[in-house]
């Protein structure tokens, strides 16, 4: 009797338990759902109440008002904001974000298409960087706590929070393309035969990781001198199990999870910081399409590349949330 009532109040236990995790995560979603409104709705007006309109743009300089008007009829952009704004969101929630509004008037969705995996791709690439290098020169320096390794992995971090990238990337540049032809200068192919495009990849790779880097490096650090500082830690060392297992098998995980964190932060950093990089660098990505958006005052291609983007960082921001507490169990518990 007595284990069947322990097992009813385990099941019971564990019902709650799966209820208020699917509960916490649907206010995740909907939290995401009103940031991507927000960041829409942000872009749309603060298109609307700048000068000029797309239709302007599309008429040129050699045109009378009433040709504008009738462009701007044609656009729709005659009619009140909310009526566009609302069928402007109605759109997107089917992947619909109609033509360019300039141009060609190219369908958008084929041109994130074609942007977003390059973004995405450099992106990736530049958040593992950092993430490898920054936790492992955090635990080093942590492990050598007021030596030589940790004075110097502190000064580099620093160095590497203070330079921007429009700065770092123009040095990268005449160094390695310039001065010792070693790597291309811009995305443009140079007629020279690599594998794959990750030639072209390395300078943007390398300056968009550095800033990230040393954040997780400098905040690794702080977490895992903390974590050496704890009863279990110093009790470990007592009963003498070794320096490797108790760094990198206890240490280190309870060490990483405020990292874990600052990675998903960082990520949508990278997002919005390879605009300058993609610019700069001539990269086919959604950085460079959405300042080109801007300059052209191209309003569908502007809400489409900032919906898109916010997308991709509050999805990212999201996945991190949700597998804390699969990490940790103190943080589910917590929740729960």
């Amino acid at each position: 009797m007595a284990d069947s009532s322990t097992s009813s109040v385990r099941t019971s236990s564990g019902d709650r338990a799966t209820k208020l995790t699917g509960r916490a995560i649907l206010l995740r979603l909907l939290y995401s759902l009103f940031s991507l409104i927000f960041i829409s709705f942000i872009t749309f007006m603060a298109d609307e109440i700048a000068p000029g309109d797309a239709a302007t743009i599309r008429a040129g300089d050699k045109v009378t008002a009433e040709q504008v008007q009738r462009i701007r009829r044609e656009m729709g952009l005659d009619r009140p904001w909310p009526v566009r704004y609302v069928e402007f969101m109605g759109n997107a929630a089917r992947l619909d974000f109609g033509v360019s509004a300039v141009g060609i008037q190219e369908p958008i969705n084929k041109r994130l298409a074609a942007t977003i995996p390059v973004t995405m791709r450099i992106a990736v690439l530049a958040i593992l960087l950092a993430s490898i290098v920054g936790i492992t020169l955090g635990t080093i320096a942590a492990i050598r706590e007021n030596r030589a390794a940790d004075r110097a992995i502190l000064s580099l971090s620093t160095l590497g929070v203070t330079i921007p990238n429009y700065v770092l990337l123009p040095v990268l540049v005449y160094l390695f393309a310039v001065q010792w032809d070693q790597l291309p200068a811009t995305w443009q192919p140079d007629g020279r035969r690599v594998a794959g495009d990750i030639y072209y990849l390395i300078i943007p790779v390398v300056v968009l990781s550095l800033r990230p880097m040393a954040t997780l490096t400098r905040l690794m650090r702080a977490s895992m001198v903390e974590t050496l500082g704890q009863e279990y830690v110093r009790l470990a060392v007592a009963k003498g199990v070794p320096r490797i297992q108790l760094y990198f098998k206890h240490c280190l995980r309870n060490a990483i999870i405020p990292v874990l964190t600052a990675i998903g932060t960082s990520f949508g950093y990278l997002l919005t910081g390879s605009f300058v990089v993609e610019n700069a660098y001539t990269i086919p990505g959604i950085g460079r399409e959405t300042i080109t958006a801007i300059t052209q005052r191209d309003t569908p291609m502007i809400l489409a590349a900032t919906l898109v983007t916010g997308a991709m960082f509050v999805a990212v921001n999201l996945i991190v949330d949700l597998l804390l507490p699969l990490i940790d169990p103190r943080i589910r518990e917590s929740q729960v």
